[in-house]
């Protein structure tokens, strides 16, 4: 028994029981993708999804109590640059403030700038992107325009320039200039999958159906671009850490901020690497990038899903497989 393209596509073709809701109504679209959440997805390709939600929920976590656990990470001693030991666990700075204290009040920074940032870019790339492509004419092509605009322009020098002009820099507006340089390329891709979904035929029923723009837009058009919309928020947040963490490493991060960027900077000024004090960068930059692994995970695992070749791969694989058990 062999699988085709056809019968993948339409479970009555392929002798499998067609995807059904709690109300018998047949799944399309996001919903359809968010109902095969059991069985086999958990066990081989949910596997990345769940590493990667329970890193970023132990750290998500972890910001939200790090005031209480260090209320005072800038507190200094007179040990002086000392490796770790069993009164501090990460060793200290070279004026004796506790390097543990400073990755946890920096877990804080760090994670919001990411949320805030990805949010943002979430936001900007669905009024630029999903709005232009859908409301089409003089709005689409405005909104394209401005996207290739910020898609020539280098990320990086706009980035240290922008912020390197604003004064009053503190973790928001790191944030918010971080998202402004960042969202273009997301709304090129919602743009595209939104004049592909504009275009089927159960949007033009809604249309005929004499349905406002707004009804068509949150209950046609949004629900089949979640998983791309999310998947934008976490590559979205990725970025803005790393660029935060580059940012603070060159001194154009918040002042008086703390973040795993800011400590790296610091250790860097005194020059830590040179006095072989490892221990006071390598525990920022392994929070970095197992951060970033786990948003990785989470954003290969999200592409598994609404990937037309990855998830056709994944069902021909599963099916042989079944085949060949029985």
């Amino acid at each position: 028994m062999s699988f085709t393209q056809q019968e993948l596509a339409d479970p009555e073709l392929s002798g499998s029981e067609p995807d059904l809701a709690d109300d018998g109504a047949p799944r399309t679209g996001f919903f359809r993708a968010a109902g095969r959440s059991t069985g086999r997805s958990r066990t081989s390709r949910g596997w990345k999804f769940w590493v990667g939600i329970s890193v970023c929920a132990f750290f998500a976590l972890l910001a939200i109590v790090a005031p209480f656990l260090v209320p005072n990470p800038n507190q200094s001693s007179p040990v002086g640059l000392q490796p770790p030991s069993l009164d501090h666990l990460f060793g200290t700075t070279n004026i004796g403030q506790d390097v543990l204290g400073q990755v946890i009040a920096g877990t804080t920074g760090s994670v919001v700038i990411g949320v805030v940032a990805g949010a943002i870019t979430v936001v900007l790339s669905m009024i630029f992107g999903v709005g232009g492509a859908f409301l089409g004419g003089f709005w689409d092509n405005a909104s394209s325009l401005v996207s290739n605009v910020f898609l020539v322009i280098p990320g990086l020098p706009l980035l240290i320039i922008v912020t390197d002009y604003v004064e009053s820099r503190d973790i928001i507006v790191i944030s918010v200039v971080i998202a402004l340089v960042s969202w273009a390329g997301a709304a090129r891709v919602l743009r595209a999958q939104t004049l592909s979904v504009r275009s089927r035929d159960y949007v033009d029923a809604a249309r005929v159906a004499s349905e406002s723009n707004w009804r068509i837009m949150l209950r046609e058009i949004l629900p089949n671009l979640m998983p791309i919309i999310a998947a934008q928020f976490v590559f979205g947040a990725l970025g803005a850490i790393l660029a935060e963490a580059g940012l603070s490493f060159l001194g154009l991060g918040a002042p008086g901020g703390k973040s795993w960027g800011s400590i790296l900077f610091f250790a860097q000024n005194a020059q830590a690497i040179t006095l072989g004090a490892w221990w006071w960068f390598v525990p920022p930059g392994l929070c970095i990038a197992i951060l970033g692994a786990a948003l990785g995970l989470i954003n290969f695992s999200i592409d598994e899903r609404i990937n037309p070749r990855l998830r056709t791969a994944a069902i021909v694989k599963h099916a042989r497989k079944a085949k060949g058990a029985n």
